[in-house]
């Protein structure tokens, strides 16, 4: 349990990659100092990654949106889940914590820290972690490599956007549509014209507006700091998307987190953030993602299920530019190809999403929260 001192409240906490985001891990129970009020956990990781500057100097985060996440992990009491999980974003520059969204790469590094902890005891080979995402209620399956029952340090899985090897980790998102709004298409069309764009609204892993590149005098291939400029512009669309899909009222703010916005476009050659080419051969369709009102630097996991849903829709801005059926697809990032799998049962419906991603525990540390953020609560 987090203890209290004369000047700051001691709370344990585990960083891990996984995917192409940096998380802290917070064990339920070592949170549960200030986990009797919603405002006192608020305060607390917002203080603890120092929210309130746009550096985050005094705190763990790292100023980015893929590295300002936090996960707060425990045993689940549901039949047939392992563990629950609850993700939120915390803010950069801003003193507040996101929770109306699940984070995929999360996800990767929960199921790892899960096995590594003792939380799931490892299997010869690989271990499923049943896992529920209390933000959404979501469920997802984590298959984690434990060769001969053992975690390994560092394992030798490779993703794009991340330089070194990390333990491969299969993640199925299980029944993933309308985990927000209930439905696929919450504006109940396959396209919407929002202002100057073409978009397809889904729900599927997390809320998203998804543009045709096209329409808005983009490719889908530009660079991170081409696609930057760009978006004062594209930032109407997403509110005016949360609008359509009932995220918001008309006089609501708009969470940074939800909708994510993306645009879409066919495949062609570009060269990744690294400098590499690729191929408009290499992969089916290209894909640029907000994040927080940035440029991702390749794609959330969430922002992907999104898109591979969109894929299964007919007449959506998504399966416009795909040539095959169904099967893998290979989205063309900032960071490189990407794939993911939509499985459909028999009568066409989408039942999961499963795609492959590394994770590397990087530290076990004890964060030293200055005692006003959450003394009160503690």
């Amino acid at each position: 349990m987090g203890r209290l001192y004369r000047d700051s409240l001691a709370v344990p906490a585990t960083l891990v990659r996984g995917g192409t985001s940096k998380c802290w891990l917070f064990d339920v129970a070592d949170i549960s100092g200030v986990s009797g009020r919603k405002a006192g956990v608020d305060e607390v990781l917002a203080a603890a990654f120092g929210a309130r500057d746009s550096d985050q100097i005094d705190g763990v985060g790292g100023a980015t949106s893929t590295t300002s996440k936090a996960a707060i992990i425990g045993p689940s009491a549901a039949p047939g889940i392992q563990v629950d999980y609850t993700f939120g974003q915390v803010g950069i520059g801003d003193e507040r914590v996101e929770w109306g969204s699940n984070c995929g790469n999360c996800a990767t590094a929960v199921g790892l820290h899960a096995v590594r902890s003792g939380l799931v005891p490892a299997e010869p080979g690989r271990t499923r972690v049943r896992m529920r995402n209390t933000n959404t209620g979501g469920r997802i399956d984590a298959v984690v490599a434990t060769p001969g029952g053992r975690v390994p340090a560092h394992g030798d899985t490779l993703v794009p956007g991340v330089t070194s090897p990390g333990v491969r980790v299969e993640l199925e998102f299980l029944d993933p549509v309308g985990g927000t709004t209930g439905t696929l298409l919450p504006s109940g069309n396959a396209v919407d014209e929002l202002a100057s764009g073409e978009a397809t609204l889904v729900d599927a892993g997390a809320p998203a507006a998804l543009v045709d590149a096209a329409s808005i005098g983009l490719t889908g291939t530009e660079s991170v700091a081409e696609f930057a400029a760009r978006l004062p512009e594209l930032l109407p669309l997403r509110r005016a998307a949360a609008l359509r899909m009932r995220l918001a009222g008309p006089g609501d703010p708009v969470d940074h987190a939800v909708p994510k916005l993306g645009v879409i476009g066919p495949p062609r050659d570009y060269r990744t953030g690294g400098g590499t080419p690729v191929e408009a051969a290499d992969y089916d369709l290209a894909v640029r993602m907000v994040s927080m009102h940035t440029p991702h630097p390749a794609i959330g996991l969430t922002s992907m299920v999104a898109v591979l849903a969109a894929a299964t829709e007919p007449g959506s801005v998504v399966r416009r530019h795909l040539a095959g059926g169904a099967g893998p697809v290979r989205l063309g990032t900032p960071a490189g190809v990407v794939t993911g799998t939509p499985v459909l049962d028999g009568g066409g419906r989408l039942v999961a999403v499963s795609l492959v991603r590394s994770a590397r525990v990087i530290a076990a540390a004890t964060i030293f929260v200055p005692r006003h953020a959450g003394a009160g609560a503690a």
